[in-house]
């Protein structure tokens, strides 16, 4: 299990090494980097392209050069309009741009939608509606992840040598305080020729492939380390229980998962996401992983210990719940929210004093369980550890955004399997011993 796992990551290394051919941009692409006109608020007439838009704001969405957003390293990011003059601002804004036609085959023209936006977008073609990212047919638009598109050019728009290109774009005030440059458009979208504008959209498309791999073969390896477990411990006489260990590397490993399915597949619901990670997987994760250090070092006092985890991990379900913004209007989700950051810390000193406890009890100093308990909490309170500054959040090892808490995972996984290859190896030594002596004593009462 130890030269999979150890196999599974140096062939993901590979891959994220693994050069993207990417589409080259000339007089085929035009990247419509602006200026652009934008302006915050909705109202439906703003599609037209006889409107008159030109009281509003002009926006440049020009990345310098090696620009990239700071998760997976999608290339030509810029900030968003919180950080352009709009800090609080949460729910519709447009953005509009005029471009010429007249050098171009008509029939063979698409666009590149923008694959990183807050968060959800309709798109018009001189006031036609050609598509949209995200649900808009209820009172508030549905959001999901935003992934690459392609949009071809409608034929009744074909005829016009000028054409408007205007995007109705929709933030939730849940993005609100994410990142001090979240709202609107982060990457220009790009328009040309049919062919180029697919190449583009493969290329945009491998790149947030490439951007949680990791999150699909970190619970690999994770569940490998659970069946692992279960061999070594469920074999010994008699049996040790680990089933708090391998649920907690259940959880981790759905909560992993989850990233990559919501960001590829868009089969749930940023609504969706929230319940099921924050409000659900995150908490148990906590709760599960405390036990499992209760249990690996076979505590059983306090007694109070478990029943203090599991309020806490209800506790810190509740205020996660009722810190969402969209669930209430009438509930001050601020101050559920930063009940839930409280709640969360109070789980550091528990877990200490369970490893303190542990290493009481068993009266000796397990270095390398110490360290993968720090390694797995690098990675429980990846947002606590991040405020200490002491290393960066994320890394790009081949432009490819790889998060500290990835690595801390993994280094887990490693660390763990040495643990428990010289445990493997102290019971084989005391069996063969045991069944040794007993060999002797039965040659000696014949």
């Amino acid at each position: 299990m130890a030269i999979i796992t150890l196999s599974l990551m140096l062939l993901t290394m590979m891959f994220l090494k693994f050069p993207i051919n990417s589409a080259v941009a000339g007089k085929s692409i035009i990247t419509l980097n602006g200026p652009w006109k934008f302006k915050t608020g909705d109202h439906q007439q703003w599609a037209q392209s006889d409107f008159n838009d030109s009281d509003w704001e002009s926006i440049d969405l020009t990345a310098p050069a090696g620009a990239h957003d700071g998760d997976v390293g999608l290339s030509g990011y810029v900030p968003g309009w919180t950080a352009r003059g709009y800090p609080t601002y949460s729910g519709y804004a447009w953005y509009r741009m005029k471009v010429s036609l007249d050098n171009a085959e008509r029939n063979n023209i698409a666009l590149a939608g923008p694959p990183a936006i807050d968060d959800a977008y309709q798109l018009f073609f001189n006031g036609a509606l050609s598509g949209n990212a995200g649900d808009f047919s209820g009172k508030f638009p549905i959001t999901y992840s935003i992934q690459p598109r392609m949009f071809l050019l409608p034929e009744s728009v074909k005829a016009h040598s000028n054409i408007t290109i205007a995007f109705r774009v929709w933030m939730s005030a849940a993005t609100l305080g994410q990142a001090p440059d979240v709202g609107g458009i982060h990457i220009a979208p790009e328009l040309g020729e049919k062919s180029s504008i697919e190449s583009k959209y493969r290329f945009q498309w491998e790149q947030t492939i490439k951007g949680y791999i990791v999150e699909i073969v970190e619970p690999v390896i994770f569940m490998l380390l659970g069946i692992s477990l279960f061999l070594l411990f469920g074999n010994q006489q008699p049996p040790r229980s680990c089933k708090w260990f391998i649920l907690a590397l259940v959880l981790l490993a759905l909560v992993r998962a989850n990233q990559a399915i919501y960001f590829w597949l868009q089969i749930e619901s940023t609504h969706q996401y929230d319940i099921l990670t924050t409000v659900l997987l995150r908490p148990l994760i906590l709760g599960s992983w405390l036990m499992a250090w209760w249990e690996w070092y076979e505590l059983r006092q306090p007694k109070w210990i478990p029943p203090m985890m599991a309020i806490l991990t209800l506790i810190y379900m509740g205020t996660q719940l009722l810190g969402l913004p969209w669930i209430s209007g009438s509930i001050d989700d601020t101050l559920f929210q930063k009940m839930a950051d409280y709640t969360r810390l109070l789980f550091v000193p528990l877990m200490l004093f369970i490893i303190y406890r542990g290493i009481l009890c068993q009266q000796r100093r397990e270095w390398l369980v110490l360290l993968a308990v720090l390694l797995v909490s690098i990675g429980l309170f990846s947002q606590e550890f991040a405020k200490l500054h002491i290393i960066p959040g994320i890394w790009f090892p081949y432009g490819v955004g790889v998060s500290t808490t990835q690595y801390a995972y993994a280094a887990f996984v490693l660390v763990m399997y040495i643990i428990l290859i010289q445990r493997s190896r102290k019971v084989f030594v005391t069996v063969y011993r045991e069944t040794g002596n007993q060999a002797l004593s039965t040659d000696h009462n014949a």
